[in-house]
């Protein structure tokens, strides 16, 4: 069993060169449990805080700047295939936010040749005015059984709703990243839950099973409600943080991208996000799909 953590650290460090950057992904063990729809409601949180979001958006059909009324054009592949400038591909969905599309890329980030990696590496270079917060939006179906985005970034959410179906995909999840790649850190965002004892409810049992088998620790990210101005302020395309500011939902994503700042972070040092790049060519060319497939 490889660690893929420790060789991390150093590229994650020098990410953008920023003391307090934070790189959060955000993954699921099933469909259904409003993960995109989390990571764009919580990009507008932390915005409406002063914080410049960057969301690596890993999904081709319902991508985050759907939720904000925009359109993704392009995706980060045809930065490599030369065919775009990454600020042509790169959407600015609201004040303070920005997306980033990266389905095809993040897909076959193993395969690419020496020269599509250099023409990666160059184009993140450039990449404008530097964020405080990078959000990954994870795809449920990575060629690879998880994200690479995933391993390399300071924290993995995993979003969880409240019934049986995927408490149970959430934690065959943490146990197959856990064994295969030696993740051993995560933090639980209870999605659609009716009351505060219910989702904290959830998290205490999965993390219960979780370390009575050793896997990992779980660390409990918040919560969300039901609520019905958050489905009225998804079908009108924004975010409801915007829409309907005192609304329960929004009131819990404010909360909980208050507390996603006061999470620890490793000390930055300087850099910029093409070394963040490199370092996950080189743990994407490392991982096996056969681990975590076993």
């Amino acid at each position: 069993m490889a660690d893929f953590r420790g060789d991390q650290a150093a590229g994650l460090r020098r990410l953008f060169g920023r003391p307090q950057l934070r790189v959060v992904t955000f993954v699921a063990g099933s469909v259904g449990v409003g993960k995109s729809v989390a990571v764009a409601n919580l990009a507008a949180s932390l915005a409406a805080l002063g914080r410049e979001v960057l969301v690596v958006d890993e999904n081709a059909k319902v991508n985050v700047a759907a939720y904000f009324g925009a359109v993704a054009r392009y995706d980060l592949q045809q930065v490599i295939d030369r065919q775009k400038m990454l600020s042509e591909v790169i959407v600015s969905v609201a004040k303070g936010v920005r997306v980033l599309p990266a389905a095809r890329v993040v897909s076959q980030l193993a395969s690419l040749s020496a020269a599509e990696q250099g023409t990666l590496l160059e184009s993140f270079g450039d990449i404008g005015r530097p964020a405080d917060v990078v959000l990954v939006d994870t795809s449920l179906d990575h060629p690879l059984g998880f994200s690479p985005l995933a391993l390399a970034a300071q924290e993995a959410v995993i979003v969880v709703a409240p019934n049986g179906a995927s408490i149970t995909e959430a934690y065959a999840l943490i146990k197959k990243v856990s064994l295969a790649y030696a993740r051993r850190h995560f933090r639980i965002l209870v999605n659609k839950a009716r009351t505060a004892s219910e989702a904290q409810a959830v998290h205490d049992n999965i993390a219960d099973v979780t370390q009575s088998r050793r896997l990992a620790r779980l660390d409990y990210a918040g919560y969300v409600p039901l609520d019905e101005q958050l489905r009225q302020a998804s079908r009108l395309c924004q975010p409801v943080v915007g829409l309907f500011p005192e609304s329960p939902a929004a009131r819990a994503y404010q909360a909980v991208a208050g507390e996603l700042l006061a999470w620890p972070t490793a000390g930055a040092q300087l850099g910029g996000l093409e070394h963040f790049m490199q370092q996950l060519l080189h743990l994407s060319q490392r991982m096996d799909p056969a681990a975590i497939y076993a």
